[in-house]
């Protein structure tokens, strides 16, 4: 089976620009990844971190994605990638005493997240 046929059953979503550093929304896409769609909307939803919310909202846009232009059944999908990179940095300065400034740092990110059908092991033998 080639790569090409695989990745044609795979729906991906970006979120660009979101609001918050990379490595706190990477602990929560580690806890989601190899889960599948309904596990990770239950666990998205009781988990105490602020970047839940537009990791949903990132995950129901791929899921959309896959139901929509692949036709794939959204209970049977499975979560295959989710990352979060690094986005641009806002520099933002607080007064100090003395007429100095102190620079804050608002930290953005990218978050990825790609949703495919699983794959039965017996379908594959049986094609080889």
């Amino acid at each position: 089976m080639t790569n090409s046929s695989a990745n044609s059953s795979v729906a991906k979503a970006h979120g660009r620009f979101i609001r918050g550093s990379a490595s706190k929304v990477r602990r929560v896409l580690d806890q989601i990844r190899g889960r599948t769609y309904r596990d990770a909307l239950i666990m998205l939803e009781f988990m105490p971190y602020r970047s839940t919310g537009p990791i949903t909202k990132v995950l129901r846009s791929a899921v959309a994605n896959a139901e929509h232009n692949m036709g794939l059944d959204p209970s049977s999908l499975i979560i295959t990638t989710a990352s979060a990179d690094m986005g641009p940095t806002m520099k933002r300065f607080r007064p100090r005493a003395q007429g100095r400034a102190f620079a804050i740092k608002k930290q953005t990110c990218h978050i990825s997240i790609a949703v495919a059908a699983p794959t039965n092991t017996l379908d594959a033998e049986a094609q080889d």
